[in-house]
């Protein structure tokens, strides 16, 4: 029986048998084995699509794990792995951009972290992100990037730092010129329970958070 391979759509060749007794077959192409059939639910096809939803549905790493039936620790690892694969969207030059920062916490309710990001006025697409502690060195990331491409305007608030970071010209601190993000704040503290204001749903590390924020930015 030819089978296409789930990596590649290659053609496979049987390849012995795994330990449990069923018939391994080994891609022609990318060489990786696999099975018709799996036992455990991690392997499945479209299993990365499944997390992938669930992430931005919200859903926490306990409740997604129950739905899809695989332990919490090999959930992580695809949302790291997922993450990884994932790559930052191509910034236009000469944009107008809305920048803000959030605040949440990490391992416990007094290490607090700052989510700052950048959005793209027109298109209200994130463009650039970053987790770290609220100083000049987590704005300036997000920052950099839009300077790099030659940004036409930058909208924030009334954080004094942002005037040491950001050249008079292109800053704006207006009224209403925030308006796009402080939705996007609300929808994010909406569809990601880890990023309430009151929850016991708070991420436990700073990787995993990362890799469910580009998840939900840039998928």
């Amino acid at each position: 029986m030819k089978i296409k391979c789930n990596f590649c759509n290659g053609k496979c060749i049987k390849n012995g048998f795994q330990s449990n007794g069923n018939q391994r077959y080994k891609c022609c192409v990318c060489q990786k084995r696999q099975q018709i059939v799996y036992r455990y639910n991690a392997y499945k096809r479209n299993i990365n699509q499944e997390i992938v939803l669930f992430t931005k549905e919200g859903l926490g790493i306990r409740s997604t794990a129950r739905i899809l039936k695989i332990s919490a620790t090999t959930l992580l690892k695809r949302i790291v792995s997922i993450a990884r694969s994932i790559t930052k969207p191509i910034i236009s030059r000469g944009k107008t951009y809305e920048v803000d920062e959030l605040c949440t916490y990490i391992r416990h309710k007094k290490n607090y972290i700052w989510l700052v990001y950048a959005l793209e006025k027109n298109s209200k697409n994130v463009v650039s992100f970053n987790v770290g502690k609220r100083n000049n060195k987590t704005l300036n990331s997000v920052l950099e990037t839009l300077k790099l491409f030659d940004a036409k305007k930058i909208f924030t608030d009334r954080l004094k730092n942002y005037r040491y970071l950001i050249d008079e010209k292109v800053h704006s601190i207006k009224r209403f010129g925030t308006n796009h993000i402080e939705r996007k704040n609300l929808t994010l503290r909406t569809h990601l329970k880890r990023l309430n204001r009151r929850t016991i749903c708070f991420s436990k590390s700073l990787v995993i958070f990362t890799a469910v924020l580009k998840i939900y930015f840039w998928i």
